[in-house]
């Protein structure tokens, strides 16, 4: 793996080296043309630009190589790219991708979009030729590993942003489900933006916009398919929401207390729920004190955040554990797949050996039909010498197998019984 995220790379050149959808596929294709025998699934988000390679059979890929690649593709010197990207190989490019599927190295942990871009980038792989044997293996369990953080750990359930602690703890406590609500969003700008994303995750259909520049909310809206309303509108709209949303830049409140009073008649005691996520707030806090009104205020909110990022500490440890035991048994895995066909090869030419044996004696001794029981003796003796002369290196080649093929038994073995290298 080589790559840079927001860890270890600056934004500015995170966008010089970032890949639009149709430009990956473009580097994919490329990848092939010059790097036939070898596989790449790359990763490019807002936050990370990472590309998974393996080497074919006949075709070194190292460091050097694929930052070449990556700095043709991107107009960038492979100086650029190897000061200011990440290398990982063997077992640690395997973790890294597991961490980076589980969440747990994103700006966010726990956040749940992550796992579903590295399948949408291993999917790309997939369609476009460059994926391969190793990659569909370990994007499978990259898969399975961030599934297992999922189920095991609390992290991806414990919210540590305001807009998702907004969305996902406390409207839940107020409505069952969004589907048929009307919510109303009073801001366009980054808080806005966010929270729409969430609203959107937990089915929201009926989804109002205003932002005090009309151009801004048409802009936003049309990017999540949701409502502009001009802001002249926004009492209005106050009438008719379910969910009332402050992410404002204002000064001041945009509504208070007097201006509601008339708003909440005409709401004839319907519930509404108020999410002042702006600093300074967007909603005076005595409209909190109202019948049918539940008002939470951006203080309110961040206690929660950090409660639930106390939580997630708790939980690290646990996770980690279940990256680190996904990777050891991808990697176990992978060296007893490469062990596999060199005992098998060395099974078959010792089976070989004794039924060409075995026809001899047969032959030699005159035995026939009726000797069928002496025949079946003399085989199960074959058998058992055979078993017992092959336990002693068989058990040798799983064992260094399960250490990473560290005393290089297998190649040996392949050499001493002249096994051929297919």
């Amino acid at each position: 793996m080589i790559g840079c995220s927001h860890h270890d790379a600056a934004v500015e050149f995170r966008e010089k080296i970032a890949f639009t959808s149709d430009q990956v596929g473009a580097a994919l294709a490329d990848f092939h043309d010059r790097f036939p025998s070898c596989e790449l699934v790359l990763i490019s988000t807002c936050n990370r630009i990472e590309l998974y390679t393996t080497s074919g059979d006949n075709q070194a890929l190292d460091r050097d190589a694929v930052a070449g690649f990556l700095a043709d593709q991107r107009s960038l010197t492979t100086d650029e790219v190897i000061d200011q990207m990440i290398y990982r190989a063997g077992v640690e490019a395997v973790e890294h991708l597991f961490t980076v599927a589980a969440s747990l190295d994103s700006m966010v942990v726990g956040e749940a979009q992550i796992l579903a871009q590295v399948k949408q980038a291993y999917d790309l792989a997939c369609t476009s030729g460059s994926a391969g044997p190793l990659t569909h293996n370990v994007f499978q369990a990259a898969n399975r590993a961030a599934k297992r953080v999922q189920q095991e750990t609390s992290i991806h359930r414990r919210r540590v942003s305001v807009p998702s602690v907004a969305v996902g703890e406390v409207i839940p406590e107020v409505f069952d489900s969004l589907s048929k609500k009307r919510v109303v969003i009073c801001g366009a700008g980054e808080m806005g933006e966010e929270t729409l994303r969430y609203l959107i995750q937990a089915g929201a259909k009926d989804i109002h916009l205003l932002n005090r520049s009309f151009e801004r909310a048409v802009a936003l809206a049309e990017t999540f398919d949701v409502t502009p309303v001009p802001w002249t509108e926004l009492l209005d709209e106050v009438v008719a929401a379910d969910v009332l949303i402050g992410a404002t830049a204002a000064t001041e409140p945009i509504i208070d207390q007097a201006t509601f009073l008339p708003l909440h008649a005409k709401r004839k005691n319907r519930v509404l729920l108020i999410l002042d996520l702006a600093v300074p707030r967007d909603f005076e806090a005595s409209i909190g004190d109202l019948s049918s009104v539940y008002l939470y205020g951006i203080d309110d909110l961040k206690a929660a955040c950090e409660r639930n990022r106390r939580e997630r500490q708790k939980e690290w440890p646990k996770a980690k554990q279940v990256i680190a035991e996904e990777t050891e048994r991808f990697i176990s895995a992978i060296h007893h797949r490469g062990a596999g066909p060199v005992i098998q090869r060395l099974r078959t030419q010792a089976t070989d050996l004794k039924q060409d044996e075995l026809m001899r004696l047969k032959n030699k001794l005159g035995l026939g039909e009726s000797d069928a029981a002496t025949v079946k003796e003399i085989e199960k003796s074959f058998d058992r010498l055979i078993n017992k002369l092959l336990h002693p290196p068989l058990t040798s080649i799983k064992d260094d197998a399960a250490e990473g093929h560290r005393r290089g038994l297998v190649e040996a073995v392949r050499h001493l019984f002249n096994l051929g290298d297919e």
